[in-house]
């Protein structure tokens, strides 16, 4: 701390030399004249002594007839005199802060948590709808009145909250979690049914809600109702009184039989890079770049942008990105499946296939597919059984129920 003391108000380094240096220090102390870091060199001292207090050597100096000479200057008073006269570092200093300050005032990153229904793209979107983006001023922000915008458009966020850090826009979401319940009935007067979506058999089969229609082992086509949304009630004499509509809810697995089919052509285009390549160095600013409107001049290419953000500019905060664009001539080539490569290929689809009913929770019994040489080109095709989940809702088609009466052998009503 008294170093800093020291260098904002100034101080020189002296050397001292002459009849009697010992005598100069001695009056100094003496004098209340602070020395300090004095070393000897031969017949010479060197030392540090406050700028207020050099002006006060020279009488001692005198009196010890000693010669003083300043070797070194420290501390802010001289720092600012030589700075001065650098008028374009100046300039520099002020414009960069002016730069600071006034990007200070502008929002420059948005940053979105907790959403995992909304994409980011979608929610990005509409913020732009909203007003809110990179660049905008902060006083154009209001950020209770985007709370209300983002729960009103986004049903499934139950809590969401703004805040401010500097230039970056914050906003945190949480989102309902639990399964959004359906109506329990679409229409007062008619319920929903599950209906087949395939012919098949039926495996397994609980339910929850509804009717059954159907029972493990039978056979169904598809549109056939599995389970009925519309629960009789009877009168006392056992006849239907009246239906009430509810949604058919069960889980409900059906073997079927699936196809699979996939056609390969037997000549297909490959990209052959010339190796010539052309680049271009732009900057981009937030949402706003200065790209160079200059074309590479090939016929076929591809463009690859790689970015790369400003170190300094990252850490405040200011999404300034430094950015290169390489356009690589390539000429399209046409080539010729061999027999191995087209079976690659197709069995490659094949399984891709296979793999995507797994993940959707098809379980396959069996499959037979086949690879055959077909229309100048290669076919892959077969059947499969299949064991999935079965059942889609549809609306009931109302029943009227009519009371019977009936009439005794006279013509009178009972």
């Amino acid at each position: 701390m008294t170093e800093w003391i020291k260098r904002l108000q100034g101080y020189v380094k002296i050397r001292v030399w002459g009849f009697a240096p010992q005598r100069f220090i001695n009056l100094c102390s003496n004098k209340g004249v602070l020395l300090w870091n004095i070393e000897k060199q031969d017949d010479i001292y060197t030392m540090c002594v406050s700028l207020k207090a050099f002006y006060q050597l020279r009488p001692i100096a005198r009196k010890t007839k000693v010669r003083v000479v300043i070797s070194e200057r420290c501390g802010l008073p001289f720092l600012v005199p030589g700075m001065l006269k650098r008028k374009v570092f100046f300039a520099g200093f002020f414009l960069t802060a002016a730069f600071w300050i006034l990007s200070s005032f502008f929002i420059w990153d948005i940053r979105v948590s907790g959403n995992l229904q909304v994409t980011e793209d979608v929610f990005l979107k509409f913020l732009e709808q909203e007003g809110v983006h990179t660049g905008m001023w902060k006083s154009n922000l209001d950020i209770g009145e985007l709370e209300k915008q983002i729960r009103r458009n986004f049903p499934q966020v139950t809590w969401t909250s703004g805040r401010l850090d500097g230039v970056r826009l914050f906003i945190e979401l949480k989102e309902n979690d639990m399964p959004v319940p359906e109506e329990t009935v679409a229409d007062p007067k008619t319920g929903r049914d599950l209906v087949a979506q395939y012919d098949g058999v039926i495996t397994e089969m609980i339910v929850r809600s509804g009717v059954p229609k159907v029972t493990t082992g039978s056979e169904v086509a598809k549109g056939d109702i599995l389970v009925e949304g519309r629960i009789p009630i009877y009168a006392e004499d056992g006849t239907v009184r009246e239906y009430r509509p509810v949604v058919s809810d069960a889980d409900i697995r059906m073997e079927h039989t699936g196809t699979f089919q996939a056609y390969l052509p037997a000549d297909y285009i490959q990209k052959q890079y010339t190796g010539r390549e052309t680049k271009y160095y732009f900057i981009r600013f937030g949402d706003i770049e200065w790209r160079p409107k200059a074309e590479p001049g090939y016929l076929q290419y591809d463009s690859i942008l790689d970015t790369c953000p400003v170190k300094v500019l990252e850490y405040l905060h200011v999404p300034c990105t430094l950015c290169r664009i390489t356009y690589r001539e390539y000429q399209k080539t046409e080539y010729s499946y061999t027999t191995q490569e087209a079976k690659t290929v197709l069995q490659k689809k094949i399984l891709d296939f296979l793999e995507s009913l797994d993940e959707k929770g098809v379980q396959i019994i069996s499959k037979d597919v086949k690879i055959e040489t077909k229309c100048a080109g290669w076919t892959a095709h077969g059947e499969l059984t299949l064991r999935e989940a079965a059942g889609v809702l549809t609306d009931s088609v109302p029943e009227m129920v009519e009371d019977l009466r009936t009439e005794d052998t006279d013509g009178n009503e009972e």
